[in-house]
């Protein structure tokens, strides 16, 4: 990103951490993912920065809002999602209330790793556009 610099504006910046975001390896991809918490769950792994931690607990809040039988299933559901692929389950939570985000995360655990892993690294690139925006905003 940074010898992409001057970038002329918003738009201009999220269009190049999206390019940079799919240019980068499978392994830079799984590296990105570790940072973020369970869905679901208040507490961030240590390796994620303190901004990150609060912007996770921002953006999946409607997630911690469901009811008992959802947040056990979210549970469950990111334990089985970690066993099938060995990571933790991304997803854009931004607006999404916990039922949506168990609707997707159980479609998702039908995915091939392939498939699985181009769709958690769409949803790592559409965080990062968020955060992004949110940054520019101080």
């Amino acid at each position: 990103m940074a010898a992409r610099r001057a970038l002329a504006d918003e738009a201009a910046l999220v269009v190049a951490a999206d390019e940079v975001w799919r240019g980068l390896a499978f392994k830079d991809w799984l590296e990105a993912f570790a940072s973020h918490p369970r869905i679901g769950e208040r507490k961030a792994p240590e390796s994620a920065t303190a901004q990150s931690a609060a912007w996770s607990a921002q953006e999946q809040r409607h997630a911690a809002t469901g009811d008992d039988p959802v947040k056990a299933a979210l549970l469950a559901g990111n334990a089985d999602y970690e066993r099938r692929f060995g990571r933790v389950f991304l997803v854009c939570a931004t607006g999404r209330s916990a039922s949506e985000i168990l609707e997707i995360l159980r479609r998702r655990l039908r995915n091939d790793d392939a498939t699985e892993l181009k769709e958690a690294a769409e949803e790592q690139r559409k965080i990062t556009a968020i955060r992004l925006k949110k940054w520019l905003q101080g």
